[in-house]
C-alpha cells in the first residue's frame, strides 16, 4: 500500500535548504519516492501556514521510513535543521 511524506516547512536560509533540496531529492528518489507537490500554490484552510509544502508517494510506509533513516537522507537533512522550520509525517495511504 503506498504512503505519503508530507512536509511544511518555512525557510530560514534559502542558500542552505537549497543543498538539502538537492541531496533530499536523490535520497528520496533512491528510495522509490516520487514527488507529488513540491511548493507551489496553496491555500491554508487551518492550522499554522508555512509556505513551502511538499508530499512526497513512496511504495510503502516502510520505504518511507528507511528513507527518513536513511544515511543519504540524514546526511541532506543537517542542511535544512538551522535553515528551516519544518513539520513531517509519514502516513500510510486508505485502503481501496
Amino acid at each position: 500500500m503506498p504512503a505519503y511524506w508530507i512536509s511544511h516547512v518555512t525557510v530560514s536560509d534559502e542558500e542552505a535548504y537549497g543543498r538539502y533540496a538537492r541531496l533530499a531529492t536523490d535520497a528520496i528518489t533512491k528510495h522509490g519516492g516520487r514527488f507529488l507537490a513540491r511548493g507551489g500554490r496553496h491555500i491554508q484552510m487551518e492550522g499554522r501556514d508555512r509556505p513551502r509544502n511538499v508530499v512526497v508517494e513512496f511504495p510503502s510506509l516502510e520505504a518511507a521510513e528507511a528513507c527518513y533513516r536513511s544515511p543519504e537522507y540524514q546526511a541532506a537533512l543537517e542542511h535544512a535543521r538551522e535553515a528551516s522550520e519544518r513539520e513531517l509525517v509519514l502516513v500510510e495511504g486508505a485502503a481501496p
